[in-house]
């Protein structure tokens, strides 16, 4: 490990340290996290049935239809089951089928405590007509073909007046999470105004997954405008948040971890406002998610209606992408390069190797496997360069020794040396940069796979969250009450690692140096306690991998020859001036130590 290395391994300490003191849960969510659930929260009730006088006073030329009784119907798939109220013609429950919750419960991404969907009318009298006032007729559930897959249908019909009615239809496909939604107004162009209608969408998150700040944290609501410019609230955030946007909206998603509820525009939503809220001692609803946007009143009045399309489904990419443009990014892949190399490598490899194996712990030992071996060029060369620095460190340690305390000449010499055999110190640090972004993508990848979701590897019950076969009795600050065996695998081999390294190159790493490049396990140790069981696998397997090809490297570099190399480099190159980069370096060099011959003549010429 040269001191380039050791420069950034006190960096990456130093980021470390401050994602503890600033970023850490804190204690109120700490505690949140370890105690049981809490009864269910107040929920949004249903509103009580108006009286004759009350519809007449709110509604106006409404109130005939806000009369009825309150029934449900049906729509259901292998995927969902939809559950409508002829109140308000709305879903009112929505439950994924074939997924539970980490507890083993049915799993509902809408249901009557938790939210609730609800649109409302500007009329030419100044009103605000909400469909949950009204009653809706349903037709009976008919099958419908669309684009040539089968599916259902139920339409809606509010009676306003004779040739005045509201009209909504839903369609869901076979083999579909998507809910097609159709909203017209025949006859209603003398009552309703000009001014855009109002989607309102209430989502109280619960929690679904083991880690409850894990599932609060990766809570959001995510847009995207027609400048295709995608916008979300930041996940972690504890603060109200309230986004508005005057811009023409295309779609927008809340996102519960590893699933999403969204809604398309067929056309656009003339704007939006985005709200999240959390409430840390609430361990029922962890986060409320709540969504506002405009229906232009010209959609809902025209001969085909107002189209639209809900969501209820996994947070799979490649589900995801055939939903809406970008509708994808409800799966955070990390931004700019990081994002990019997860979607055209990572995940293709992914999607690839999980297509052939079942276990997803064999899949992330192949998937280390395959990335070491698209990088051991790099590796290769990195290695080659710290062992350039090995054999020429004696007559480096003579070119010290020769010029003791000018550091100046020092350096100047060093970087002759350096030019003369062809070697260069940031020569070993260049290539590993290069695999920086691999890393950093990864890191995001993993929290965010829902492949991962439910799927057991050795102690392992579910690796996208946290092993925890160590279960304490008590809380320790930033890692809980437990301690995951993964992680514990992980920083031993990352200790040995950095031992290794040390061992390899004794000089490089000396006092605090020493000691931070044995620290900065120890921190990964507290950060990643509660991550993914299978990010921190990665991670060890990756470590273990790198033990093996470092081994095999060592075979393919013979130093004795290395040398011999170099030193003929030296006699070949000992009249040969420097160019480019070297040459620049070196008048700097130059340059800096004329300044600092000037600098210390300026006192002695004061004081004559």
């Amino acid at each position: 490990m040269d001191k380039n290395q050791a420069t950034g391994l006190m960096l990456i300490s130093a980021m470390l340290l401050a994602y503890l003191l600033f970023f850490a849960p804190k204690k109120e969510e700490q505690a949140a996290a370890e105690k049981p659930a809490k009864a269910a929260a107040a929920a949004p009730a249903a509103p009580a049935p108006l009286d004759s006088a009350a519809r007449t006073r709110l509604l106006g030329a409404f109130a005939a239809a806000a009369q009825g009784t309150a029934e449900t119907v049906e729509l259901r798939n292998q995927h969902l089951t939809v559950t409508f109220s002829t109140r308000g013609g709305r879903p009112e429950v929505v439950r994924l089928n074939e997924e539970k919750t980490f507890f083993e419960q049915p799993l509902y991404l809408l249901d009557k405590q938790s939210g609730a969907i609800d649109v409302q009318l500007p009329t030419q009298d100044g009103r605000k007509v909400k469909l949950a006032d009204l009653y809706f007729r349903p037709s009976a559930v008919q099958p419908v073909t669309v684009g040539g897959k089968q599916g259902k249908q139920v339409v809606f019909v509010a009676e306003v007046a004779p040739g005045q009615q509201i009209e909504q239809t839903y369609t869901l496909l076979d083999d579909s999470y998507q809910v097609g939604y159709n909203l017209k107004l025949m006859g209603l162009s003398s009552l309703v105004s000009a001014e855009p209608l109002t989607l309102n969408w209430l989502d109280r998150v619960r929690q679904t997954e083991k880690s409850i700040k894990q599932n609060r944290n990766h809570s959001t609501i995510n847009y995207y405008l027609a400048e295709d410019d995608l916008g979300t609230i930041a996940e972690a955030s504890e603060s109200p948040e309230t986004q508005e946007v005057s811009t023409p909206v295309k779609w927008l998603g809340h996102k519960h971890d590893f699933f999403t509820a969204g809604l398309v525009a067929g056309n656009e939503f003339s704007k939006g406002v985005f709200k999240t809220t959390v409430d840390l001692n609430d361990s029922t609803f962890i986060k409320t998610l709540h969504s506002s946007v405009q229906i232009p009143a010209a959609d809902v009045q025209s001969a085909t209606g107002a189209q639209m399309q809900f969501f209820f489904g996994p947070n799979s990419f490649p589900v995801l992408k055939q939903v809406a443009p970008e509708f994808e990014r409800n799966v955070y892949l990390g931004w700019g390069l990081f994002r990019w190399v997860n979607r055209f490598l990572v995940i293709p490899v992914f999607n690839f190797l999980e297509a052939y194996i079942s276990s997803y712990g064999l899949i992330i030992v192949i998937l280390v496997v395959i990335i070491k071996l698209l990088l051991w060029p790099l590796v290769y060369k990195s290695y080659l360069s710290q062992a350039k620095m090995r054999v020429l460190k004696p007559e480096v340690d003579a070119i010290k020794e020769k010029y003791g305390d000018d550091q100046m000449k020092v350096q100047q010499e060093t970087m002759k040396l350096y030019q003369s055999t062809g070697s260069s110190p940031l020569a070993g640090c260049i290539p590993m940069l290069a695999t920086i972004p691999i890393l950093l993508a990864l890191f995001q990848f993993f929290p965010n796979a829902i492949e991962l979701r439910g799927e057991s590897f050795l102690w392992a019950t579910d690796l996208s969250t946290y092993d925890d076969p160590i279960k304490l009795p008590f809380a320790l600050p930033y890692m809980g009450s437990h301690i995951s065996l993964m992680t514990v695998l992980m920083t031993i081999s990352t200790l040995l690692m950095t031992w290794q390294s040390n061992q390899l190159n004794p000089s490089a790493m000396q006092g605090p140096m020493k000691v931070y490049s044995y620290l900065m396990p120890l921190i990964f140790f507290f950060v990643l306690n509660d991550y993914p069981a299978g990010l921190t696998w990665y991670y060890f397997v990756s470590n273990i991998v790198t033990f093996a090809q470092q081994a095999i490297t060592r075979t393919f570099v013979d130093e004795d020859k290395l040398h011999a190399q170099l030193q003929a480099n030296k006699e070949k190159n000992k009249d040969k001036k420097p160019g480019g980069f070297q040459a620049r370096l070196a008048e700097a060099m130059k340059a800096a130590q004329e300044r600092e011959v000037e600098a210390k003549k300026q006192p002695q010429s004061k004081k004559k």
